[in-house]
C-alpha cells in the first residue's frame, strides 16, 4: 500500500506546541481534558496506526505573521483571543509541531490555516484529491472549533468523514465533550474511538 492509493487519510489539526506542550499558551486550558480523555496518547496511537498501514497523514498547523496580527480587518472572537495573546506566532516554538505529532516520511504538511475550517484557507482539498483520497479521519484541536468546522466542510464537499472522538478535546469540560460528540454524530459518517478505528481492517 502506498500513500497514492490509500483509501483513507488522517487529517491532524494544530498538533503544535502551543496546544500540546507544557509551556504552550493554549495548553493550560486543555490539560485537564487531555488527561481525562487521553488525547495525546490517542493521537500518538492514531498516527502510528496510519503509518503502519502506509496511509498518509495530513498535518494542518496554524500560524500568524506580524502583518496578520496588525492588519486583520474583521476579527472574530477567537481571533481576538489568539491575537491578544500572540498565539501561533509564525516562526515561534509554539507554532512548531509537537515532537510526538510531527510529519514524517510519506506525510503531507498543509499550508498554515488562518480560520477554523482548514479547507477555507489552505491546500488541503487539492492535496487529498491529488492522492485520490475520499475518506478522511479528522482529529487534533480544538474539537469544538477547527476539528468540527473542518469535518463539516469535508462532509459538504463529499468526503466520507470519520471523527475520532478521543483524539481531540473541546473548550470546556465533560459536559462540553458530550455535547461535542452529539454534534459529531450529525456531521460525520462515523464517530469512533481510536481503538475502534484502528481495529477496522481498512479503516
Amino acid at each position: 500500500m502506498t500513500s497514492t492509493s490509500a483509501p483513507t487519510g488522517l487529517v491532524l489539526i494544530d498538533t503544535v506546541n502551543e496546544v500540546f506542550a507544557e509551556g504552550g499558551k493554549g495548553y493550560p486550558g486543555f490539560k485537564a481534558e487531555f488527561e481525562r480523555i487521553g488525547t495525546l496518547d490517542n493521537l500518538r496511537r492514531l498516527l502510528a496506526g496510519f503509518r503502519d498501514k502506509g496511509y498518509p497523514a495530513f498535518f494542518s498547523p496554524m500560524s500568524y505573521t506580524e502583518e496578520e496580527y496588525d492588519n486583520w480587518k474583521h476579527r472574530s472572537g477567537i481571533h481576538h483571543m489568539m491575537f491578544d495573546n500572540r498565539m501561533f506566532e509564525a516562526g515561534s516554538w509554539g507554532a512548531e509541531f509537537h515532537p510526538d505529532l510531527r510529519p514524517g516520511p510519506g506525510d503531507v504538511t498543509i499550508a498554515p490555516h488562518k480560520n477554523l475550517d482548514v479547507f477555507a484557507t489552505t491546500d488541503l482539498d487539492i492535496q487529498l484529491k491529488r492522492r485520490g483520497i475520499e475518506h478522511i479521519a479528522v482529529a487534533g484541536m480544538i474539537g469544538t472549533m477547527c476539528v468540527e468546522s473542518t469535518a463539516r466542510s469535508a462532509m459538504e464537499r463529499g468526503y466520507r468523514v470519520t471523527l475520532v472522538k478521543d483524539a481531540t478535546a473541546p473548550d470546556g469540560g465533560a459536559d462540553s465533550y458530550e455535547q461535542m460528540v452529539n454534534r459529531y454524530a450529525l456531521i460525520a459518517h462515523d464517530v469512533l474511538t481510536t481503538e475502534e478505528l484502528l481495529s477496522r481492517a481498512d479503516f
